[in-house]
């Protein structure tokens, strides 16, 4: 018998939710069959069977959340029973999994191509069964499910219209606000002492403050955040260029592309080739702290993360070998990856690997910030936004344009003096922008 356990998909992946089994118990299972969809804090994801076998027992049910390491199924190999000790701390995991999915927030993308789970017969929860006309099941969402719990909420004549007729979180908005904008009962008379809240008696009442739950992407972000700012010394070295010429180049480079029908490239695009030649010539910005507190590791490709403020949350997709790829092709990837975030379909290898990442917040209208580093990377570039400033050159004072990034670096890889060259190297591409396609 084979444990089949919750894996590990991503870097940060701590925990996964099941979405959808593509087996049910009693089926076969070969070598590199689709045995189920695992949703990550990043994307929904299939995993494949290693081994081959009949699927025996299913441990966690669609919708329920459990941490890397947890049984999930049980996969009869024909070649041992799982010992009664292992399969017992499997399935008592099944009440921790119940609670830990109780506390996502997000909405968990249903996948098509797998039948619901009331056809197999699988142990579906209560609040997410319910009767359509002529006795048809429908289901829920494991976010509708929990508001559903949270609010008291009636959902047998809520009509899905996610796929397979699940009821997703759009579908209840109407219901909900009628439930949260209905009074709470009066609190009984009590002679206890107030407790003194922070900022005041009856402050949450006076900021109308309304608690939200996070996002599994969101309390990610946060922890690994956090923990960067923690546990990395970072320090900040800004830098300004000229960039009418790269705006100029930009410009002349698409009308030539949409004239030939192929798609335009952005700022960014140049941004990424001109770090990633800027790496290519300070190796050692492009390098990682080593855990064991001895050694740095200098890596041997230049592989860039772009940031992305995807529908899902922030996501790093990475462009691997940025330094030997041309504009065009590093915009296309690059807008593919976007595409990809935005339906939360990359994969663990497009989410890894990264060297060096960019942010920019220029779309937005932000001309300068700081950024925090992305582990185990050594440095970050944030971009601000390229606008039309007075300048002087030639002794006249005219209208150019000007670019803004700051260099958030790790001080156990890189010095001050270094991170200062690598932002010249790169000022000096930016200014002189023929040098980035050549």
């Amino acid at each position: 018998m084979i444990e089949i356990t919750m894996p590990r998909l991503s870097d940060t992946m701590e925990e996964g939710a099941i979405s959808v089994w593509h087996k049910h118990p009693g089926d076969p299972v070969m070598v590199g069959d689709v045995l189920v969809e695992i949703e990550t804090d990043k994307a929904t994801m299939e995993y494949e069977a290693y081994e081959a076998g009949t699927l025996s027992e299913i441990l966690v049910q669609e919708g329920e959340n459990v941490t890397i390491g947890t049984p999930i199924a049980l996969l009869d190999d024909g070649v041992a029973a799982l010992p009664d000790a292992a399969r017992t701390a499997a399935t008592t995991t099944a009440p921790a999994a119940q609670a830990a999915a109780s506390s996502a927030s997000d909405e968990m993308p249903a996948t098509a191509g797998g039948p619901a789970p009331a056809e197999r017969g699988a142990a579906v929860p209560a609040a997410s069964r319910m009767q359509q006309d002529g006795g048809e099941r429908r289901f829920a969402s494991p976010l509708v499910r929990k508001l559903a719990r949270d609010h008291h909420l009636d959902l047998s004549g809520v009509q899905g219209t996610g796929p397979g007729g699940r009821i997703i979180r759009q579908d209840i908005d109407e219901l909900l606000e009628r439930a949260v904008g209905s009074p709470e009962p009066a609190a009984p008379p009590t002679t206890a002492a107030p407790v003194p809240q922070a900022g005041g008696p009856g402050a949450e009442d006076r900021r109308r403050s309304e608690a939200v739950p996070m996002s599994r992407t969101r309390r990610v972000i946060a922890r690994r955040l956090a923990e960067s700012a923690r546990t990395v010394p970072h320090f900040f070295v800004t830098a300004a260029a000229d960039a009418e010429e790269l705006m100029r180049l930009r410009g002349q480079l698409n009308e030539q592309l949409l004239a030939a029908g192929r798609p335009k490239v952005s700022v960014n695009d140049l941004l990424v080739r001109a770090s990633a030649l800027a790496l290519r010539q300070h190796p050692e910005v492009n390098a990682s702290y080593s855990d064991d507190g001895d050694t740095v590791l200098l890596h041997h490709r230049v592989n860039i993360g772009v940031a992305v403020a995807s529908e899902n949350g922030l996501v790093v997709p990475v462009i691997e070998d940025a330094d030997q790829k041309t504009v065009t092709q590093l915009g296309a990837e690059a807008k593919e990856l976007v595409a990809l975030a935005n339906g939360k379909k990359l994969t663990p290898a497009q989410m890894s690997g990264g060297t060096f990442t960019i942010s920019n917040l220029g779309m937005f209208g932000v001309e300068q910030f700081t950024a925090i580093i992305n582990p185990p990377e050594a440095a970050i570039l944030a971009v601000g936004g390229t606008a039309r400033e007075p300048s002087v050159v030639d002794d006249e004072i005219v209208p150019r344009y000007r670019m803004r990034y700051t260099l958030s670096a790790d001080h156990r890889v890189i010095d001050g003096a270094l991170a200062a060259q690598f932002l010249q190297t790169l000022t000096r591409l930016i200014e002189h922008p023929w040098t980035i396609l050549a």
